[in-house]
Parts: C-alpha cells; structure tokens; sequence
C-alpha cells in the first residue's frame, strides 16, 4: 500500500471516529455525567414554602382567567421554582398522552439512580411537567400534570423511590422553558427539583 492510500485511510478512520462522538456530545439536556446530575440537584439552601395543592389550584384559576397575555409574555407561574437546584430532563410521550415511550426509561433510569445517590437520600423532590404552547390552555395544564403524575409514578413504582420523597406538578404552558418560541419542542421538557430535606 502506498504512504499516500494509508494517509488518506487514517483520515478517514479519524473523521469516522470523530462523526461517531458528534451524537454523545449533542445530546439534549440530560446529556451529563452522573456526577453532573447529582451537583445539579445538591445544594440547596433554603427550603422553599411550597403547597402543591395550593400551586395547583393557583394554576388551574390562572388558566381559566382571560386577561393573561400571550403565551410568550406571561410571567411565570411558579417563580420561587426558577431558583432551586434543578435538573433538566427530555422524557418523551405518546402524542397527546401521558404514556411515557419505551426509549425514556433509560433517562428515567438515570434520574432514579441520581435520586438515589447517597449524598441525595435526604431530599425531596418535585418533578414539574410542562408542554408546548399548542391547543387548549386548560388541556395543556391537565396534560402536563397527568405526565408529571406518571413520571412520578414509574420512578416509585418501576425504580423503587420512596413515595415519601417524590412530588409532581404540571405547569402546562404556564412557565415555558423557551418564551420565545412557546410552540417549540423544548417546552415539553420535565424538571426535577430539589425542594427541601426528609
């Protein structure tokens, strides 16, 4: 073989390599190490005063109100949320459902075993659903709790995570994660946030 062919294969064999990486580091936003993961959620200061019923409610009169601006221009929902440790999780649905898809339980997988993580066995969490900007207001919020609810669910039931230390919360459109583009993909995106100690 002449130098120039082996030259030109070795290229080819590091541009190979190199288009193989690109899927590992483009990942979305649970892209991370388990370390990574676990100092998302570490930290946490102060306690934030949280009644998920109450917020539920609040949610649910804020979207019967007709006077709330555009979707893009609403203040946020929950904003003392904005502030805790938080960890951001692409969890995919059926269209329209809360029947989590076969290819999310690896990610939810890799958020029970975070949870589960020593230094993170004395913490609650609440795990907060969102959706996209498209369809009914009140359907959105319904859809995005019904998801966090089932997500909460497999990771106690499927995972074994102790109820006790669990909380789920669907924001709807109400607090979306892009203000931008409200219709974006992105805004279907779940939370998981530290929200205070066993």
């Amino acid at each position: 073989m002449r130098p120039e062919s082996k030259s030109r294969i070795g290229l080819l064999v590091v541009v190979l390599l190199g288009l193989a990486a690109l899927p590992a580091r483009a990942q979305g936003p649970a892209a991370g190490t388990s370390e990574e993961w676990i100092m998302k959620l570490a930290g946490l200061e102060t306690a934030p005063e949280l009644d998920i019923t109450e917020l539920r409610q609040q949610l649910s009169e804020r979207v019967k109100s007709r006077t709330e601006p555009v979707p893009g221009k609403r203040p946020p929902a929950v904003p003392q949320l904005l502030r805790l440790p938080q960890l951001v999780a692409e969890i995919q649905f059926d269209d329209d459902a809360a029947v989590v898809r076969p290819e999310s339980y690896r990610v939810l997988g890799r958020i029970a075993d975070t949870l589960s993580h020593p230094s993170l066995l004395g913490y609650k969490f609440l795990i907060v659903g969102h959706v996209p900007s498209t369809g009914r207001r009140d359907h959105n919020l319904t859809l995005s709790q019904r998801r966090a609810d089932v997500v909460r669910d497999v990771l106690v039931n499927t995972f074994k995570l102790s109820s006790k230390r669990l909380q789920s919360i669907g924001l709807g459109e109400e607090q979306l994660l892009d203000r931008a583009r409200p219709t974006a993909p992105v805004n279907a995106q779940f939370h998981v946030m530290t929200v205070g100690k066993l």
